[in-house]
């Protein structure tokens, strides 16, 4: 039995395994369990792991066949033995004290989840440094926050949860946007939430190149999952209506920009028209947004005549991200 039971899935990240899990062994915060997930690794990151689970006593490893991110967090929290649970991408890195600040402020407002906040790594630039924000918030209040995704976001790794909470709580297999599909799950199972955004968690971009944002049919799940969560926030808590819709309308504008970078097969050329219309639906509602960007509201007027015109913006957006990544 430990404290806290720290899980990683890992796939095909030998070049950047080391520096995540020995930032993991090096916290700070003692009392936890490592998990290290080869989710069929094809490279040399499966024989790694064993590595470090011949040097050190909290390091478990699972080696299973590959069934994505989702099925390895699930095969981690089937597998976890500590009172609490967390998350950790294994192409990222934490601080050395993540774990105990994230601690100390779970324990110390005897709350169900404790968040800290996140540095957005790029290869050449130095992290951003955002103001700091310390609060204890209801569920209610933490929902907010999500759906507006200023100081908090829906990743999963930034967190340490109560274990109870994932009793009947799982990643969904076969999806790529996890963590938003199961964040409003874990929040409504919450009475106390303690945000904390001093920085502690190095989420790193691998590359933010326009060929990286080429379309792929699993896109289409990052709109599914946010009409989904729309349909429970309405339900659930109307007030906030405004707010989740607003992420729809992000989700749609996201694919949509992976789409017009892309090969125009038939497929896709239906999928644009479709998203299309529902932004061009949702045009006033769009425009008189304060919570969307002026590019957003400058590319939508574009999109008013074709994908072929929308392109331009987003073209310039992603080289001008390009140019500073």
């Amino acid at each position: 039995m430990c404290e806290i039971s720290i899980i990683v899935p890992v796939y095909n990240v030998e070049q950047y395994l080391e520096k995540c899990v020995d930032s993991i062994l090096n916290q700070t915060f003692k009392d936890f369990e490592l998990i290290l997930v080869d989710d069929g690794s094809p490279d040399n990151s499966g024989a790694i792991c064993d590595q470090y689970a011949e040097k050190d006593s909290r390091v478990r490893v699972i080696h299973k066949e590959n069934g994505g991110l989702s099925d390895a967090r699930n095969a981690g929290i089937e597998a976890a033995r500590g009172k609490y649970l967390g998350f950790i991408d294994s192409d990222d890195y934490i601080a050395e004290d993540m774990y105990e600040l994230l601690y100390k402020n779970i324990i110390r407002e005897n709350a169900d989840l404790s968040i800290c906040g996140i540095y957005d790594v790029y290869k050449e630039n130095a992290p951003k440094i955002l103001p700091e924000f310390r609060k204890v918030c209801t569920k209610g209040e933490m929902i907010k926050m999500i759906l507006e995704a200023k100081l908090v976001s829906v990743h999963a790794v930034n967190k340490l949860y109560k274990r109870d909470i994932f009793k009947t709580i799982r990643y969904p297999v076969g999806i790529i946007t996890e963590d938003a599909a199961i964040i409003f799950q874990v929040l409504d199972r919450c009475k106390k939430i303690i945000v904390d955004t001093n920085q502690k968690y190095f989420y790193f971009h691998r590359d933010e190149s326009i060929s990286s944002k080429k379309f792929s049919i699993s896109d289409l799940d990052t709109i599914e999952v946010w009409k989904i969560n729309e349909e429970w926030i309405s339900k659930n808590y109307p007030l906030f209506k405004n707010e989740v819709h607003t992420r729809v309308c992000w989700a749609n504008f996201i694919v949509l920009d992976k789409l017009v970078l892309s090969d125009k097969t038939e497929e896709a050329k239906n999928i644009s028209k479709s998203i299309r219309k529902f932004l061009l639906n949702n045009f006033s509602f769009i425009m008189s947004n304060d919570r969307l960007t002026k590019g957003r509201k400058i590319s939508l007027i574009f999109l008013l005549f074709g994908t072929t015109m929308y392109k331009l913006p987003v073209k310039y957006q992603y080289n001008l991200l390009k140019i500073k990544n």
